[in-house]
C-alpha cells in the first residue's frame, strides 16, 4: 500500500462520514444476513428484501429451516431475486454445511475469523464478497467487504490498487473496529447509489478530492 493511496482513502472516508454521519445498514439477525448475502448476488436490495419477507412468512428464513426444506420451496420463495435456482442451491449448500459442520449458526460465533472465512469460502457459491458480508454484518467481525461499489468509488478517487489488495488497504487505514467497517462500507454503497448508479459524475464530490 502506498502512502498516497492511504492518504486518499482517509480523505475519502472523512468526506463520506461528513456527508452521511451515523448510518445503519443491513439489518437482521445472523441467519438473515447469511441468507441475504447470497440473495444479493446480482440483485437489487429491494428484491432481496421481498425475498426475505417471503421466506419469513413461510418459516424458511433460518439456516436450520433451509437445511431441511425442499429445494422447490426455496426456489419459489427467492424467485424475485433472479437466478433463483442457482441461489436456492447455494442457500441449501450453505445451510447443510453449517448444520453438518457446526450444528448451528450460534456455534460459529466461537470460530476465529480467519478460520471461519476460509471455511465459508469452501462452500459452493460463496466468494470473498459474500464471505466478508457474512463475517462483517452477520458475525460482527473486522473483515471489510470489497464489492463493485467499493472498487468503483476508490478508482474515482485516484486509488488504483488491484482489487485483491483493496481489502488490506482499507483494513490498514481504518480503525480495527466492526462498526467502523460497517459504516464505511455503508457510506460507499449509499454514495454509489446516489451518484454512480445515476451517472452524476459531473457533481461527484470525491473526484480530485485528494489532489
Amino acid at each position: 500500500m502506498s502512502v498516497s493511496s492511504s492518504y486518499k482513502l482517509q480523505t475519502t472516508v472523512r468526506a463520506l462520514r461528513s456527508r452521511y454521519g451515523e448510518i445503519s445498514w443491513w439489518p437482521g439477525d445472523c441467519d438473515e444476513v447469511m441468507i441475504g448475502a447470497i440473495l444479493t448476488q446480482q440483485a437489487r436490495w429491494e428484491q432481496v428484501t421481498r425475498a426475505l419477507a417471503v421466506l419469513r412468512s413461510r418459516g424458511l428464513c433460518s439456516i436450520a429451516a433451509l437445511s431441511s426444506a425442499h429445494i422447490r420451496d426455496i426456489e419459489d420463495a427467492v424467485r424475485c431475486t433472479g437466478f433463483f435456482r442457482i441461489k436456492a442451491k447455494r442457500l441449501q449448500s450453505l445451510a447443510a454445511h453449517v448444520v453438518n459442520t457446526y450444528g448451528s449458526v450460534a456455534a460459529m460465533e466461537h470460530v476465529p475469523t480467519a478460520v471461519l472465512r476460509a471455511d465459508l469460502l469452501s462452500v459452493n457459491g460463496i466468494g470473498e464478497e459474500t464471505a466478508d458480508s457474512i463475517l462483517c454484518y452477520g458475525f460482527s467481525r473486522t473483515s471489510f467487504v470489497i464489492d463493485a461499489y467499493t472498487e468503483k468509488i476508490l478508482r474515482c478517487t485516484g486509488i488504483h490498487e488491484p482489487r485483491w489488495s483493496l481489502k488490506a488497504l482499507l483494513e490498514s487505514a481504518l480503525p480495527c473496529d466492526n462498526q467502523e467497517y460497517r459504516k464505511t462500507h455503508a457510506y460507499i454503497v449509499e454514495y454509489a447509489k446516489e451518484f454512480c448508479i445515476k451517472k452524476r459524475c459531473d457533481t461527484c464530490i470525491l473526484v480530485n478530492l485528494s489532489g
